[in-house]
């Protein structure tokens, strides 16, 4: 079977890198004057000379926005299971050369966890794991889906790639989406980040949404860690993903998360350095080139970050979240995988969004529509 490597393997990261930077304004303004927009016109969007036009791409972006999803930005939390992880990679708190407190919710423990964000409001749960092969595999994640199935609309994961088989059981339980990011689309660095585990083998992690869509999956939500690698080319590698899996999978709905590198236990400091109009640009890009595509923003930006985007083009928004296994009501000292920046409550997220002219919406669908 033909993969997304196919595809990759004709593009090179310099050249890529090189026509980035060598844009010009005349570039970008060309990609603005259209109504519809390809790749090059992406990689004008987030070129150094797109910079002098952020004012009109975010206007557009926010028309843009509402007309294909309305005034409304749906509400998730991450859930924690576990921070056991067979992988050591340099920027990650749950990195196995890290010497801490390893932990792993049990049925009991899952169940306080699920009661808390309930209590919250939210009927869209994101299961997150580390990478433990031996303890956190298909079957504990099977067993964690069947309980909590019904007291959640959405079931989302993110945890280490696994076999097309293996999704087709979490799509046939009931899993929504699934979240797999490639960290870095640089292939020649990517060993130095990922040392150890099955994590350091690059092609199997790029071509696994190829198995997410085979399998039938509703939603793939990809992404890179912003501040590996260069975060233009990056992006533009991971725009060139999603424009492929929207082409062969074309029943499958996609979103775009923008986790910048945050502090967390040994880890190291960001080698690219992304600011907060260097975001926006990118959010605004991705909208400008892609009206269908699902945009989140998560805890990791702080406070004022997360308000001031809420109108321009995101469509769904974590809030209140705990990144370490029993954060929420078990175990709230374990070991978070990275420090959250907005610490606000869901309640306090949804009174700003509804502060904002939007619609704090808890769940897209009910299964009673299914």
């Amino acid at each position: 079977m033909n993969t997304f490597k196919t595809v990759f393997e004709n593009y090179d990261w310099d050249a890529i890198k090189t026509k980035i930077y060598q844009t010009t304004a005349q570039d970008v303004e060309q990609a603005l004057a259209k109504k519809k927009r390809n790749l090059d016109d992406f990689l004008a969007l987030i070129s150094p000379a797109a910079q002098n036009y952020l004012e009109p791409m975010a206007q557009e972006c926010h028309e843009l926005t509402q007309k294909r999803f309305g005034k409304t930005i749906q509400m998730y939390a991450p859930l924690y299971l576990s921070n056991e992880c067979q992988n050591i990679c340099t920027y990650c708190g749950f990195s196995l050369d890290n010497k801490i407190k390893r932990k792993t919710l049990t049925e009991a423990e899952i169940t306080l966890e699920v009661e808390a964000l309930k209590s919250a409001g939210f009927d869209h749960v994101l299961l997150v794991t580390g990478e433990a092969n031996y303890t956190v595999n298909i079957h504990y994640f099977l067993k964690a889906i069947e309980q909590i199935k019904n007291d959640f609309s959405i079931i989302s994961i993110e945890v280490q790639p696994l076999s097309t088989a293996e999704y087709e059981q979490l799509h046939k339980a009931g899993v929504y989406s699934v979240l797999v990011y490639q960290e870095t689309y640089h292939q020649e660095v990517y060993k130095k980040y990922h040392t150890k585990g099955k994590k350091s083998n690059f092609d199997f992690r790029l071509e696994t949404p190829d198995r997410i869509g085979t399998a039938g999956i509703h939603k793939i939500g990809l992404g890179v860690l912003l501040g590996l690698e260069d975060w233009r080319t990056d992006s533009f590698f991971n725009a060139l993903h999603l424009d492929y899996l929207q082409k062969k999978y074309w029943q499958t709905k996609y979103s775009v998360s923008f986790p910048r590198l945050r502090p967390a236990e040994g880890v190291i400091e960001p080698n690219f350095i992304m600011d907060d109009k260097d975001l926006t640009q990118l959010i605004c890009a991705y909208r400008l080139w892609n009206e269908d595509l699902e945009i989140s923003i998560s805890t990791r930006e702080n406070e004022k970050f997360r308000d001031n985007i809420i109108p321009i083009g995101i469509t769904s928004m974590s809030a209140g979240s705990k990144t370490n296994p029993g954060g929420y009501v078990v175990d709230p000292q374990s070991l978070e995988q990275f420090e959250i920046s907005d610490e606000r409550s869901a309640a306090e997220i949804a009174k700003v969004i509804s502060s904002r002219g939007y619609e704090p919406v808890w769940k897209d669908w009910d299964k009673s529509f299914k």
